[in-house]
């Protein structure tokens, strides 16, 4: 069979999710199905994978999905005990005293915040932590989910103190070792690259969470209103993307990400608090109320705004729970501590399923979710609970936890069987492996353009940055060779890609829509990120093809043209849009004082 031929039966399974999921905005409990069967027929009568190694991947994907769930209720509990302690409260009206205006609420909390929670444990954490804080704030769910998808990109190839580096690329590379004999110095110098082409396109990504949050869930439906915030957004950016970019350069792959996210976040709210570059009090943006909001933004986790039994709760005391959350992940992430290796040794395992060769496993204790309950547990003690309110968080927590299994035990079966048809009696590659040769049989020397988007893709289907590098790196490595570049940078491509990924990813999107019960709406959620993910791969793939090319083409080549094209557009639309902001300022103020006369 063609390459063609085997790459677009590849893309089938991944069509039926566009079609289904995206374009008819079918529930994922609906269009998972679907796209399992499709991958199963696949597997079993083309790539003729024994139906053992079938049953056996289902189930290891069935196993990933009770991980998935452990970790949403962990981080749903934790929210529900918040309410109910009266912290939710106090949390709220500190970020209120910072500013009231949800435009800088949502890049401290998702941006910042989210970048040094995705830092210390990554594997979706960000969104079940940041995610449900932004809708205990008064944002819509749907806002929430989207802005929390949206950032899940510069942070993420330095998540979980740099695994999708160190284990995905790493051990992608090293299944050939004529590469190189000191893989960490391979991957220290791949993470410093990887770095600088996210602090390019990232550099966006706070206004793009902003303006998507206004144009959609505003009362306006304006883009201009979220780019009225531009400087405030850009400079978000860069306290983030600085100091990662020196951190990857100078200490590895390990910190980036939680070094970028905390310094960023001590630097930007003791400005916000200063007042500097901040909107004025005339030009603050807030949602409509409640009550006008459209029907499909609001999940099933209702927040109620409980004070504290005793009266007011100080601030440190409300934070706790967030603080010991980055402390626990933190020092559970340490490999200098023996603590890691304490907490992965209690593992449940399942081995060689229905003997295919397929292992699945749970780290029970090392996993996010135990200390999500961990701390939700010490929270009933900090904060003084009574014993109801507890009892209510968990029977809470339990029923929206519930509503989400639907959808995640056939999205994650389908990824695993996917990813898992190497082997068979067929003798053809793992369907993404076929889908990338495909592609590179067409790509030639732009294949620099398609290195992000395979990575992309393969972060899409697995729902992991760490395990698209880990399928596509030596891929990318031999296809920047054949080419005749520095393949070094061919696997940066890949890894940046996969990282961006993860704002498309569906598991991701159901796993955050199920953090605060926005269940059968995840294609809509990924309708609104998938321009910032077209945004952010087009660019790391155009400055990636002028750095590879610049020594045979010059500085004056098709990817230099590109990224100064997306750069020019990004200024000009800066600036009508924010003229288009003033004038709609300057009419709601003219509306205003024509009221009150």
């Amino acid at each position: 069979m063609s390459t063609g031929m085997l790459a677009f039966l590849s893309l089938l399974p991944i069509l039926a999710v566009g079609v289904f999921l995206v374009g008819l905005k079918w529930p994922a409990s609906k269009a998972m199905p679907i796209s399992y069967i499709i991958a199963v027929g696949l597997a079993f009568f083309i790539w003729k994978v024994p139906g053992a190694n079938i049953a056996a991947a289902s189930v290891h994907g069935l196993v990933v999905a009770g991980t998935l769930l452990y970790i949403i209720f962990g981080s749903i509990l934790l929210l529900n005990t918040l309410q109910e302690s009266g912290g939710l409260s106090t949390i709220r009206q500190g970020f209120t005293d910072i500013s009231t205006d949800r435009r800088i609420q949502v890049i401290i909390v998702a941006w910042l915040f989210g970048s040094f929670i995705e830092g210390a444990s990554g594997f979706g954490t960000p969104a079940a932590v940041a995610v449900p804080l932004m809708v205990g704030l008064g944002f819509p769910a749907m806002a929430a989910v989207v802005a929390g998808m949206v950032i899940q990109s510069t942070p993420v190839s330095f998540g979980a103190v740099g695994t999708p580096m160190l284990v995905g690329v790493g051990s992608g590379l090293s299944a050939d070792a004529s590469i190189t004999d000191n893989f960490l110095a391979l991957i220290t110098a791949i993470g410093g690259q990887v770095a600088i082409l996210h602090m390019i396109a990232g550099t966006l990504i706070p206004l793009f969470v902003v303006a998507l949050m206004t144009r959609f869930f505003g009362k306006n439906k304006s883009f201009s209103e979220g780019i009225k915030v531009w400087k405030f957004a850009l400079f978000a950016a860069f306290a983030m993307t600085l100091p990662y970019v020196i951190v990857a350069n100078t200490l590895g792959p390990e910190f980036p990400s939680m070094t970028g996210g905390l310094v960023g976040l001590a630097i930007v709210v003791f400005a916000a608090k200063k007042g500097f570059l901040m909107p004025s009090k005339e030009e603050n943006w807030d949602f409509a109320e409640k009550s006008k909001w459209d029907p499909e933004w609001s999940g099933k986790l209702e927040i109620k705004d409980i004070s504290h039994q005793n009266g007011k709760m100080s601030m440190i005391r409300a934070w706790s729970p967030y603080i010991l959350v980055g402390f626990f992940l933190v020092l559970t992430r340490l490999k200098a501590l023996p603590l890691m290796d304490w907490l992965k040794s209690v593992v449940l395992k399942v081995e060689n399923i229905f003997g295919s060769g397929i292992n699945s496993s749970f780290e029970i204790l090392f996993s996010p979710g135990s200390i999500f309950i961990l701390v939700s547990i010490l929270t009933f003690f900090i904060h003084g609970m009574n014993g109801n309110a507890y009892k209510r968080a968990w029977s809470q927590s339990g029923k929206t936890t519930l509503a989400a299994s639907t959808a995640l035990i056939f999205t994650v079966p389908m990824v695993q069987v996917f990813i898992n048809t190497g082997g068979g009696t067929a003798g053809f590659d793992k369907m993404p492996i076929e889908l990338a040769n495909g592609a590179a049989a067409l790509a030639g020397e732009f294949w620099p353009f398609f290195a992000t988007f395979i990575g992309g893709l393969g972060a899409f289907i697995a729902g992991s940055n760490t395990v698209s590098n880990m399928m596509f790196a030596l891929f990318q490595y031999n296809v920047g060779s054949q080419i005749g570049v520095d393949a070094t940078w061919i696997v940066a491509l890949q890894a940046v890609g996969g990282a961006a990924g993860n704002m498309i990813c569906v598991h991701n999107v159901v796993a955050a829509s199920a953090v605060v019960g926005l269940v059968g709406k995840e294609g809509t959620v990924i309708r609104k990120t998938l321009f910032p993910f077209v945004y952010y791969a087009l660019l790391s793939g155009a400055v990636g093809y002028s750095i590879v090319w610049y020594s045979q083409k010059g500085i004056f080549n098709i990817g230099s043209f590109i990224a100064v094209a997306i750069a020019f557009a990004a200024v000009y639309i800066i600036a009508t849009n924010n003229r288009r902001a003033n004038l709609l300022l300057s009419h709601n103020s003219s509306s205003d004082v024509k009221s009150a006369k």
